[in-house]
């Protein structure tokens, strides 16, 4: 019996033999999403590498949903090298003189948007965080579940509650939204 990239794994733990299309039919998309949270291309992709490197190594016990699978563990991989490198941003601004802080006429508004928003993200639940980068890439909201592994006919609260918690955290952070 053939199995689909979509179906559990057989018995013995053997790996989805259609793993080579599911990486070939979802990388970039899962690139795409990586860097919407992250803003580097190069992470971005060894985000998704290793998203990818977490499926074939230790694929998950309960199967059928493995793009959805894959897409969760790039998110929340890529949410958590966002708060990695926050924590050193954070840390090397105590410990940098400031003198050496950059002045606001050397950045431009729109990288300055960039980066609040991603400030926000990570200061997010990562269901709230994963939602919102989802929806901004263009997923439809039965997409969105079906990576989130979630009910459809919830997504759209869980959504509506995302939109208010990020509203809030930047007015709180930034002032006006």
């Amino acid at each position: 019996m053939q199995e689909s990239a979509d179906s559990a794994p057989a018995e013995g733990g053997e790996k989805a033999p259609d793993f080579d299309r599911l990486f070939a039919e979802n990388y970039a998309g899962i690139v795409r999403v990586a860097y919407r949270v992250v803003g580097d291309t190069a992470c971005a992709e060894d985000i998704a590498a290793e998203a990818f490197w977490k499926l074939h190594r230790n694929p998950p016990a309960v199967g059928g949903n493995w793009k959805g699978w894959v897409y969760r563990t790039a998110l929340r991989l890529a949410l958590d090298n966002l708060r990695k490198r926050n924590r050193r941003i954070r840390y090397e601004a105590k410990a940098a003189a400031a003198e050496t802080a950059p002045g606001p006429d050397e950045m431009l508004e729109r990288s300055r948007r960039r980066e609040r928003v991603r400030q926000v993200l990570a200061a997010l639940k990562p269901r709230h965080s994963e939602l919102l980068v989802l929806r901004s890439e263009g997923y439809t909201l039965s997409e969105a579940a079906l990576m989130l592994n979630v009910k459809v006919s919830s997504v759209g609260t869980f959504l509506a509650r995302a939109d208010e918690a990020f509203r809030k955290e930047y007015v709180k952070r930034y002032g006006a939204y």
